[in-house]
């Protein structure tokens, strides 16, 4: 199946595997680029030198083409984002920032930028910067995700916009890459589908939550981490949207952030202070969400941790590999394909 995406970033396939803090590891990365997709190395919670550990590890497992994600709101971001144009992904993915300094230098080196949205407004902005595609991620996601549902965001942005647009949020099979195409996307991303996979690192608990559960047993808040988060509906969940924010756990956690991301604590906090009240706040929750979500999704404990999980939990029926949910998701869609040009004569399936 060739789309623009299949050609702009040298792929089999139209999919991709999200970019996901501590499940979108060099390991599920390069199964998903070894089976002919596109896999995101996720660095949001990993320290300059990690990230280049990480990107060096997956070009050990695979020599396939694979992207490497920074979200600029993150501490520690613009570390990370040198660390990737200095081993020179071949896509650098980016999100929750201004991007056309990392597109210049991207390009600079032969490399592809896609750049994460949710809302028209960023979707035009990465584009004027540079961004050589989007991932226009809907409600329906897992993790962080926008206020437009897939249906409608998906077709608004490729109205508007001169390059690729590739699905996420509400994809888990060939009927949603069907949808998506029909919508004007040119690929789909996937979450929650490779997390319950034989190579996601999650908890095996987890998986099997995702498998459990159904289209409705999420919720969306953001009281975790300071930012909009779908989760799976579960006691430390909504724990922490009653819980209100302790300015002095909050301090503590912070120094977590900074040992984490290999940042002087006093820089993190004065930074963080010198942005405002409202920023302070957020920080505050992102400081306690990063270790909710690290206990959710590595422990299996979601009493104290949370999972993030889209409603597409509900297509989730089992745990195979990540090759096996490229080839059937593709065959699937094209046979759904094939089944609608069946119905009308004259058309053909591409």
């Amino acid at each position: 199946m060739r789309t623009k995406v299949t050609e702009l970033f040298e792929i089999d396939h139209p999919i991709l595997l999200s970019g996901m803090s501590w499940i979108s590891t060099p390991e599920l990365v390069a199964a998903v680029c070894n089976a002919g997709g596109l896999g995101i190395l996720a660095t949001g919670v990993l320290d300059a030198e990690q990230s280049r550990e990480y990107i060096r590890r997956t070009r050990e497992l695979t020599d396939r083409p694979f992207a490497a994600n920074v979200t600029l709101y993150f501490p520690g971001a613009e570390r990370n984002a040198r660390v990737l144009i200095e081993e020179k992904v071949p896509v650098l993915n980016y999100s929750l920032g201004k991007g056309d300094k990392l597109s210049a230098a991207v390009h600079g080196y032969g490399g592809k930028v896609i750049a994460t949205v949710a809302t028209e407004k960023h979707a035009l902005a990465a584009q004027r910067d540079g961004a050589d595609a989007l991932i226009a991620t809907g409600h329906e996601a897992g993790g962080h995700g926008g206020t437009i549902t897939s249906l409608v965001l998906v077709p608004a942005l490729v109205d508007q916009v001169q390059i690729p647009v590739v699905a996420a949020g509400g994809f888990a099979d060939g009927r949603g890459l069907a949808a998506a195409l029909a919508l004007g996307a040119d690929g789909i991303a996937m979450g929650t589908r490779f997390m319950s996979t034989r190579e996601s690192p999650v908890h095996e608990d987890m998986k099997q939550v995702a498998v459990e559960r159904g289209v409705a047993d999420t919720l969306v808040t953001n009281k975790v981490d300071g930012l909009p988060a779908r989760m799976v509906r579960e006691e430390g969940a909504l724990h922490l949207m009653r819980a209100p924010v302790n300015p002095v756990t909050a301090l503590f956690r912070s120094r977590q952030i900074a040992r984490l991301l290999g940042l002087p604590w006093g820089k993190l906090v004065v930074g963080i202070l010198f942005t405002g009240w409202k920023r302070s706040v957020a920080m505050a929750r992102m400081a306690r969400g990063f270790e909710a979500f690290r206990v959710g999704t590595t422990r299996g404990d979601l009493e104290h941790g949370v999972l993030p999980l889209g409603q597409v939990t509900g297509l989730v029926h089992d745990v195979p590999t990540a090759a096996e949910v490229i080839t059937r998701t593709v065959a699937e869609a094209e046979a759904v394909l094939a089944r609608l040009c069946a119905s009308r004569p004259g058309t053909r399936a591409t």
